[in-house]
């Protein structure tokens, strides 16, 4: 954190770029950006991939149905919406809810590496492949598929951070395959386990060569 600057004044700037923002295309056809929401001490974060239809039109992450299943997620976890803090790797939704672009996530993910460092979790809990890809390409880990990864807990440094971070899948998979919700409950219920620090991480090998974002994103 900036010397003598609250984490509610370093927010706040953060939230003024991003509704400021023209560094892709995105800002053009958006009706609200997203920058994101919670609590500015939480122990938990969780990462998604971009705003969809409803939280364009809300400027909130997850408000949809989606938000929806992940509020429940969260009481199985043992917490209330607003003690966690929830963002995406993109600010501004992608037309027609595609999957975000290599070059969206280059310019749009500073903005997700500062409030990882302003709210300093020690959980992170990554929503889908393209924010796991993301997440594990900063802490220089390999992902190749969501089913190699997704209910375990890995213990990372991640921006000068050692954090736990844990994978799941993203809550509106479950809306379109339902078989995945027992999925989410079990990796939900993980997660209530790992904040209270009942559960012990995996501390996987690095890769030889760290990759960066934009470079794994790409794989």
């Amino acid at each position: 954190m900036s010397e003598g600057v609250s984490k509610e004044e370093q927010m706040a700037a953060l939230v003024a770029e991003i509704k400021a923002c023209t560094r892709c295309p995105l800002h053009a056809s958006r009706k609200n950006p997203v920058p994101g929401e919670g609590s500015l001490d939480a122990t938990v974060m969780l990462i998604g991939e971009a705003p969809g239809r409803w939280e364009d039109e809300k400027g909130r992450p997850f408000v949809g149905a989606a938000g929806k299943l992940l509020d429940r997620l969260l009481a199985l976890a043992g917490f209330r919406r607003e003690e966690v803090y929830i963002a995406n790797v993109l600010k501004c939704r992608p037309p027609g809810n595609r999957d975000p672009r290599p070059e969206e996530v280059e310019a749009c993910t500073p903005f997700l590496d500062r409030q990882i460092q302003i709210i300093r979790p020690k959980v992170i809990v990554t929503l889908g492949r393209h924010s796991t890809r993301y997440i594990f390409s900063k802490a220089g880990l390999p992902f190749k598929r969501m089913g190699d990864v997704r209910g375990r807990v890995y213990e990372v440094e991640l921006l000068g951070l050692k954090v736990m971070l844990v994978p799941t899948l993203h809550p509106a998979s479950a809306l379109y395959n339902p078989s995945y919700r027992s999925l989410l409950e079990a990796d939900f219920e993980l997660i209530g386990r790992v904040a209270r620090g009942l559960v012990q991480p995996e501390r996987p090998a690095k890769e030889e060569r760290k990759p960066r974002g934009l470079e794994a994103f790409m794989a």
